[in-house]
Formats: structure tokens, C-alpha cells, sequence
């Protein structure tokens, strides 16, 4: 077994970055994007449950060596890392959904029907 889980695809996290920081995304593009980021976002919850509860496991023996103690607690605070970034680029990635779709919204409220004449 690996050490540290899958990382945040390298892809996944640049598009979603470039998303939030302003480009235009489609909303199949943004379900797509919020569906990768939050299954990404369960497998890291699920691997940081797993190394918290190594690491009780070793604390509570006092027979553990150090060594051991010591890599399971900094994989324990690289994934609290990962979790924390991506919970950011998730719920940057939720304000740009919302901002876009009322972009969309607007867009499609200033244009009007052309089977209804302009106010």
C-alpha cells in the first residue's frame, strides 16, 4: 500500500483552478468538475480516517517504534493538507458555478425571446 492516496489528478486540479479564477466552463463541464473533485474529496476523508485511526493504533502501543508513529502522522497531515485544498478549490468551484449561471441567466433575460417584443 502506498504511503499518501491518489493525489488530486494534476488535470482535474489545474482545470478546476483555472475555473475558479475566472475561465469560461460549460455546465456539463462544471457538474463534471464538481462530480471528479467531490469523489476525490471522499477517497481523501476515507484515506485520512484510516491514517488517524493507524496512528491511535500506534500511540496506544507502547511498544511502536517511533519511526512508525512519525510517518503516520506526517501522512495524516499531508492528507488534512489535500482535504483542506481541495474543500477550497470546491467551494470556488461552487461561487464560479453560481456566478456563471446567473451570467447565463441575465444573458438569457436581457435578450429576451425574439417572438416577444422589448419592453
Amino acid at each position: 500500500m502506498s504511503h499518501f492516496p491518489h493525489q488530486l489528478d494534476l488535470a482535474l486540479t489545474t482545470r478546476l483552478r483555472e475555473v475558479v479564477g475566472g475561465e469560461a466552463a460549460s455546465e456539463s463541464e462544471l457538474r463534471a468538475l464538481a462530480d471528479e473533485s467531490a469523489g476525490w474529496l471522499r477517497a481523501t476523508d476515507a484515506h485520512l480516517r484510516a491514517a488517524e485511526e493507524r496512528l491511535a493504533k500506534l500511540n496506544s502501543d507502547p511498544s511502536s517504534p517511533l519511526a512508525e508513529i512519525a510517518a503516520e502522522v506526517r501522512r495524516v497531515e499531508a492528507l488534512s493538507q489535500q482535504r483542506h485544498d481541495a474543500r477550497r478549490l470546491i467551494d470556488g468551484l461552487e461561487q464560479r458555478t453560481r456566478e456563471l449561471r446567473t451570467e447565463w441567466l441575465k444573458h438569457r433575460a436581457d435578450s429576451g425571446s425574439p417572438f416577444q417584443p422589448n419592453p
